[in-house]
């Protein structure tokens, strides 16, 4: 007997690929004559599919700088002549996420203001992170179990040829072309029943 396929990772590039491929995203059960199978019986097969978009790992951080205002004081504390005497310590303020920062590492304004942007680029790569994190358990959390009752689409080969999306209701008896990626009709059926959620 030969072994079966396992896993498949695929690439597809293309405007909008994410968008018109995501309603691929669950489990998909095939109904065929097994040709692995000597008594040519039929069997049922399931394979979950998984779409994520690609992202890219290096998130760049671009600060606006009209998006920041910065405010001066001056730094408490020991640390020599220039405290209590020259406003070196900083504070800004991004105005879109409301983060504010106040550094008074050094004696010098110049050194704080670097810092505290650093600061500030640590804090919104987070945030980026996170929404990353979230993205992606939300897709994960539309997966469901791979068993009988879950998928998202049937391919019945045997005794008759027809593929049915259980969400949209749509069908077609072409199952080789489907089989071969005829997909349009499936994806433009998903799109305009659930394309805004």
């Amino acid at each position: 007997m030969l072994p079966g396929i396992k896993s498949v990772s695929l690439e597809f590039e293309g405007d909008y690929a994410f968008g018109y491929l995501k309603g691929e995203n669950g489990v998909h059960r095939l109904v065929r004559l097994s040709p692995f199978d000597a008594n040519n019986r039929r069997h049922t097969s399931f394979a979950s599919v998984y779409v994520y978009p690609v992202v890219d790992e290096n998130i760049n951080i671009e600060i606006n700088p009209a998006d920041i205002s910065w405010d001066t004081f001056r730094s408490s504390g020991p640390g020599g002549q220039n405290v209590n005497k020259v406003e070196t310590a900083v504070r800004l303020k991004h105005e879109p996420t409301g983060i504010i920062i106040e550094c008074q590492v050094t004696r010098s304004q110049l050194q704080n203001r670097d810092k505290a942007l650093q600061m500030l680029k640590s804090q919104l790569y987070e945030i980026e992170l996170r929404k990353k994190q979230e993205a992606k358990a939300e897709i994960e959390g539309n997966k469901k179990k791979i068993e009988w009752g879950s998928q998202i689409r049937s391919y019945v080969l045997h005794p008759y040829k027809m593929v049915k999306d259980v969400r949209t209701g749509f069908e077609t008896s072409n199952a080789q072309g489907v089989l071969d990626g005829e997909l349009n009709d499936f994806i433009k059926a998903y799109l305009m029943e659930f394309g805004n959620s």
